[in-house]
């Protein structure tokens, strides 16, 4: 048993004073009593929140953030960074996609992310066989996972061609593509890699309506029935237009009208939608999964989040393409993108706090996408807590609600000081405690696949 205290806690009806939180060994909240004393607890902060999910990650992307910022003779736009992943993606053996998950994982975690649903597409060696263990680059990640202690949802991705209609794969995609047999063989070895860690979850993940045919996403669907879901879909107004040219809809529209879409999916960016789409997606319960940091970058375009709000619906918050890893800065750029394009303040909320209905939300919506018990600070979730630093100067003289204010909107990560994951106590005093481990193994990465 672990006995944690806080002076201050954000628990399910608000906050709270002399929070004592008692968790298990195995990283479960087991009980949570306010009113308390620090007498018996371990060292403690003097503010608590629930750990944020990150529902949305390419690991191996990290690798290559910013190396996609100069531009060429032509047009630059999501397609040609995407022939950059591509070049990139060629050259990653299975302990570098360990060294460079470890690194972004210490970087999540030192964020106040404390779990990840990993959308991971990268399965087979170079030239397109699967490994003699078919789960091997799985397993590459269940291996930082276990170094850092983050939470994990894996999302084997199923990809099977490049365009809509069932169009062949292009050079450069031979290391993603696979089968529905294939598919079935590699998600079953992943559920076995899965238990090798404490509480993880596994999904489904058809990567985009433009990977797969109608026949092939009906298949993959039913592997690992009522796990979560998750899809690419919406993301570029190119894509909209390619999937009316195939199907005379759009792509929520085409995937609403066609498949069951419950609370189990998530669907991921859903930036260029119709009203009817919008208010589709709401009602099935679905979570929208939004990684504004990625989506700026790409030049993907502004998610509808106050009308998507009006309707009911759901969200979470992703780190994408890792270009930057900051709980902070992707709620931040969600809000102040409304601000920009509507010129007005404070939009998604309806009233009070913008911090607090920004990371509530998205811990309700990270959580339900991720598949675990990981959003709140009661008896029965898992022990994912985020200590925040009442001495930083974002949050100097400040109390409940304007906490959340001061690290969203002015302090961003470095305010967080120490985070429990599962229970297990992984940054302290604002640093992980591999950090020097995994960055100096990440370096070595990155000078060898640059030398390349």
């Amino acid at each position: 048993m672990t006995r944690l205290f806080f002076n201050h806690a954000l628990l399910p009806d608000g906050w709270a004073t002399g929070v004592r939180i008692d968790v298990d060994d195995r990283g479960w909240i087991e009980r949570v009593t306010t009113g308390s004393t620090p007498d018996d607890a371990s060292p403690h902060d003097h503010i608590a929140v629930p750990g944020m999910p990150n529902l949305h990650s390419h690991a191996f992307q990290r690798a290559m953030a910013g190396l996609a910022e100069t531009r060429g003779p032509g047009e630059d736009s999501f397609w040609t960074w995407r022939q950059a992943m591509y070049r990139f993606v060629a050259q990653l053996t299975p302990q570098d996609l360990t060294a460079i998950a470890s690194q972004l994982y210490v970087e999540m975690l030192e964020a106040g992310f404390t779990s990840v649903a990993e959308f991971h597409y990268l399965h087979h060696d170079p030239n397109g066989q699967p490994y003699d263990d078919i789960g091997e680059m799985a397993a590459a990640l269940a291996e930082a996972a276990t170094a850092t202690g983050i939470g994990m949802t894996f999302l084997p991705v199923f990809y099977a061609n490049c365009g809509f209609g069932g169009q062949a794969p292009e050079d450069g995609q031979q290391r993603f593509i696979t089968t529905p047999e294939r598919y079935g063989r590699l998600h079953q070895r992943i559920c076995e890699i899965a238990r090798t860690l404490p509480d993880a979850a596994v999904g489904t993940a058809p990567h985009s309506l433009r990977a797969v045919t109608p026949e092939s996403l009906s298949e993959i669907l039913e592997i690992g029935p009522g796990a979560p879901v998750h899809i690419h879909i919406a993301e570029q107004v190119k894509e909209v237009a390619e999937c009316k040219q195939w199907s005379g809809q759009r792509p929520v529209q085409w995937l609403l009208d066609h498949v069951q879409v419950d609370p189990r999916w998530c669907l991921v960016h859903a930036t260029h939608l119709t009203a009817s789409e919008r208010q589709g997606i709401a009602a099935s319960g679905a979570v929208a999964g939004l990684c504004p940091v990625t989506e700026a970058n790409l030049g993907d375009g502004i998610f509808d989040g106050v009308n998507y709000l009006e309707d009911g619906g759901r969200f979470g918050i992703g780190s994408d393409s890792n270009i930057r890893i900051s709980v902070a800065e992707e709620l931040r750029g969600l809000e102040y993108s409304q601000r920009l394009r509507d010129q007005g303040r404070n939009l998604l909320v309806r009233d009070g706090s913008t911090g607090r209905s920004l990371y509530e939300r998205s811990l309700a919506g990270g959580a339900q996408a991720v598949g675990r018990k990981v959003d709140k600070l009661e008896p029965g979730y898992r022990a994912d807590i985020v200590g925040l630093d009442v001495d930083h100067p974002a949050l100097f003289c400040r109390e409940d609600d304007a906490w959340l204010d001061g690290w969203i909107f002015v302090g961003g990560e470095r305010v967080v000081s120490n985070v429990w994951s599962g229970g297990r106590h992984v940054v302290q005093d604002g640093r992980h405690v591999t950090r020097e481990r995994a960055q100096a193994a990440f370096k070595q990465t990155i000078q060898r696949i640059l030398k390349t």
